[in-house]
């Protein structure tokens, strides 16, 4: 489907879905906040949700119409409900996890990658968006270009206990 809205944050205006969430504590993440972006990326948005019963009810009350719209949990009730739908031809994919926002992983990941490419001189931007047209996902596009060694994901999230300090320091090594 084409998109109809010009730009991802029309499309969660128009779709209504942080006032709709808000008592999910809904936060945007991802490639298209940070400018890093493909045509293929969709808007995640990571949510806080204590009761999976009352978010899917949320969720299916006001997006169920929506072109594609499915929802996913696994039967563990400690695990996320995923939900996954298109608005304005802009593709949406929310994540609730019990814990609060701060302490999901893909928040830590999208505020570090924020961090780093604040602190950059554009050359962290340059290479990890190189890498990302040629289809790399984000985190190990940020651990290639930063040389962490292993699960880009495990080695993100370490950095993001690093200060700003540390990660200029790592940067200036690049």
């Amino acid at each position: 489907m084409p998109r109809q809205v010009a730009s991802y944050e029309a499309a969660i205006g128009c779709s209504g879905l942080l006032d709709e969430l808000r008592e999910f504590d809904p936060r945007v993440v991802g490639t298209l906040p940070l400018g890093l972006s493909t045509p293929t990326s969709d808007i995640d948005v990571v949510c806080h949700v204590r009761d999976a019963a009352a978010f899917a009810e949320a969720v299916w009350r006001r997006y169920r119409c929506c072109d594609g719209f499915a929802i996913y949990q696994w039967r563990s009730s400690r695990r996320p409900v995923i939900v996954r739908f298109e608005w304005d031809g802009w593709p949406f994919e929310l994540f609730g996890d019990p814990r609060p926002v701060d302490q999901h992983e893909g928040w830590l990941h999208f505020e570090v990658e924020r961090r780093l490419l604040a602190l950059d001189d554009g050359s962290l931007r340059k290479a990890v968006a190189g890498l990302r047209a040629r289809g790399m996902k984000t985190e190990p596009a940020f651990a290639a270009v930063l040389g962490i060694a292993g699960d880009p994901y495990v080695g993100l999230l370490a950095l993001a206990r690093e200060s700003d300090t540390d990660l200029r320091a790592r940067l200036e090594r690049l």
